[in-house]
């Protein structure tokens, strides 16, 4: 029996040669390209990440999307997410598409789908694909040259259009030549060799071709960065650290203390700069898992709020239809004004490098900035990996409102917008979801300072465990 393709929270993910097949793959290109059918702009931008077998996977889609009659640009190289978005808006092309499975470990491979606005399809628009894949779908390889000599390929430099895109809104010179300098970790991913023109003064970490990101998963996190964090800490030539996911569209950040700072202090970093600094306003979107502390500094500001269920694709709307800020996820995905509606985690780290050069300032100096507005706070996630029945019987007792306390935490208030989210009193927060993408159940937990949520998640975790 032919099993049935989902698309999870960003994008289509599987593990290569179980599901992730060339079969599957011709599946769900031939539903994208029906689907690209039904417009009157048949044209798509085309790229693959440095995950293993990106070349070969999207050289069939290549074969699918010619033989449609769609016609194709494509980059013979790795490039980032943004990279993509940004070229379905600059070329005008009715979607994107690119092979990556973005944070994931190496044994996965993905297929995600951009649309022509330069950002996330909508969840009508992956709707609609999901609708068209077949249960088989066999094709054959099509001769590049005769395509291009039709008109239905194009070879493009995506990367050159990205650098141009930059230096158009960043004084580069000014950055390199700055006083805080950089250490910038592209774990393996697409953004090692576009950071390296950016930046060419900063210290380039894991910015060589490794399909296999040395066995780790390219995601941003503390745990996956200490080696850039040691540099930090044990080398008073550097002040801050840089880190992009695998397809280069998640930020992670360290001071000069090699100290991680996660997403929920970058979005409050990119509001304080863009809104204080630059005299921007519009609304703030943020996903589910984000900080209250939002909220507060937005409140401060006189800023809107709109809160969404978790995945860009949520929030990418907004951006589109409203004058929006900042949108940003807890995962390090973030999008500003001045920009496309995408995430983007090299332009995100330049909006704060592009500060700091201005204004001779810290990036201790900025966080402080926001801290006395909003308070001083700290942040860590649990990724629980446990069996999906005992994942399922959690989540159950979540739906029936069976945890009225973690130990002496007591639930003062629940949210449930996507995942469960609960107040526990003097501004701390626990959030309970599974992933939508992995065999994971997160744990989210928010307090004063990182003894007291790893305290609370210990607590928690033993009690939904029992």
């Amino acid at each position: 029996m032919t099993k049935k393709i989902k698309f999870g929270t960003d994008g289509w993910r599987a593990i290569i040669a179980e599901d992730y097949t060339v079969e599957n793959l011709l599946r769900v290109a031939y539903a994208t390209a029906q689907w690209i059918k039904k417009s009157d702009n048949h044209s798509l931008v085309l790229g693959y990440d440095c995950r293993y077998g990106g070349e070969l996977f999207t050289k069939r889609i290549i074969d699918v999307m010619c033989s449609e009659g769609i016609k194709v640009y494509f980059d013979k190289h790795f490039v980032t997410t943004p990279m993509i978005s940004l070229a379905a808006l600059k070329l005008k092309t009715f979607a994107g598409v690119i092979v990556t499975a973005s944070h994931n470990p190496p044994t996965y491979n993905g297929y995600k789908l951009k649309s022509g606005f330069g950002g996330p399809s909508t969840e009508a628009d992956i709707k609609a694909v999901e609708d068209l894949i077949p249960d088989t779908h066999t094709q054959e390889p099509v001769d590049f040259k005769e395509m291009e000599a039709k008109g239905l390929l194009e070879f493009v430099n995506l990367e050159d259009m990205y650098f141009e895109h930059v230096e158009e809104h960043f004084d580069l010179k000014k950055i390199n030549k700055s006083n805080c300098k950089l250490v910038y970790d592209a774990m393996y991913g697409s953004g090692q060799n576009i950071f390296k023109r950016i930046m060419p003064t900063a210290k380039h970490l894991h910015c060589e071709h490794n399909p296999g990101f040395y066995g780790r998963a390219p995601e941003p996190i503390d745990k996956n960065l200490q080696e850039l964090s040691k540099i930090l800490k044990t080398n008073d030539d550097y002040h801050l650290g840089l880190a992009n996911d695998g397809d280069a569209d998640r930020i992670g950040l360290y001071n000069s203390y090699g100290k991680f700072i996660d997403a929920h202090h970058i979005i409050l970093i990119l509001i304080h700069i863009l809104h204080k600094y630059q005299g921007m306003t519009g609304k703030v979107v943020i996903a589910f898992s984000a900080s209250p502390k939002i909220k507060k500094l937005c409140k401060a500001y006189g800023l809107e709020v709109e809160v969404t269920k978790i995945g860009f694709k949520n929030i990418a709307p907004f951006m589109i239809a409203e004058d929006v800020l900042v949108g940003g996820e807890e995962s390090g995905g973030i999008a500003v004004k001045g920009h496309i509606p995408e995430r983007d985690g090299i332009w995100d780290g330049l909006v704060i490098l592009d500060h700091i050069a201005k204004h001779d300032t810290t990036l201790e100096s900025l966080i402080q900035e926001v801290y006395d507005v909003v308070g001083a706070f700290a942040y860590n996630r649990n990724d629980l990996h446990i069996t999906n029945q005992l994942k399922a019987s959690i989540i159950e007792n979540c739906k029936a409102g069976n945890y009225k306390n973690f130990g002496e935490y007591v639930i003062e208030e629940t949210e449930t917008i996507d995942g469960f989210k609960y107040h526990l009193g003097n501004e701390r927060v626990v959030m309970i979801r599974p992933s939508g993408t992995e065999p994971v159940l997160r744990v989210y937990g928010e307090a004063e300072d990182i003894d007291a949520v790893n305290k609370m998640l210990a607590v928690v975790k033993e009690t939904i465990l029992n």
